[in-house]
């Protein structure tokens, strides 16, 4: 529908229905709100939250939520929602690392991967879905190779710890 994109020259139309716009100010309030002054870098609350050990990466995780919320709403595919749960859960899980993982929640920018994909799929359904399903199945892959590792060195770890 005409209507429903915003038309710049020379940059491709973006989706304006009220839940992407609410979608992407909270990816931005999240991601990139503030600019680190004097440098290009920009990061938002994610980062911030994380620094309370626990909560707050769970905090950031519901807020994240909350835009796949958004984008089940629009009709997303189930395929681009998992894709989006997986932004999610990665920005989780390596957000929690202590300090480490606040620098890494600056560059990854789940929230704004997600406002992208979203947009993505409102412009071109069929392709935004082709490439989400074979994202998933590389992802699957890679998470089974992600806990057999982290089993594996757990294991190796506890060894190490009571042979000591």
């Amino acid at each position: 529908m005409e209507s429903d994109l915003t038309r710049t020259p020379g940059v491709a139309p973006r989706p304006t229905s009220q839940r992407v716009a609410r979608a992407r100010a909270l990816a931005r309030l999240l991601d990139e709100a503030v600019r680190v002054p004097g440098t290009p870098v920009r990061f938002g609350l994610d980062p911030l939250l994380g620094l309370v050990p626990g909560a707050g990466d769970l905090a950031g995780a519901a807020l994240g939520g909350w835009v796949i919320l958004l984008a089940a709403q629009e009709g997303a595919p189930r395929a681009m929602l998992l894709r989006m749960l997986a932004n999610v859960a990665i920005d989780t899980t390596l957000g929690a690392i202590p300090l480490l993982g606040d620098l890494f929640d600056v560059g990854f920018r789940a929230n704004s991967r997600n406002v992208t994909l979203l947009e993505r799929h409102m412009l071109a359904p069929q392709a935004v879905e082709r490439s989400s399903r074979i994202f998933v199945g590389l992802l699957l892959a890679a998470l089974v190779a992600l806990v057999a590792g982290g089993i594996v060195l757990t294991v190796l770890i506890l060894r190490a710890l009571f042979a000591a």
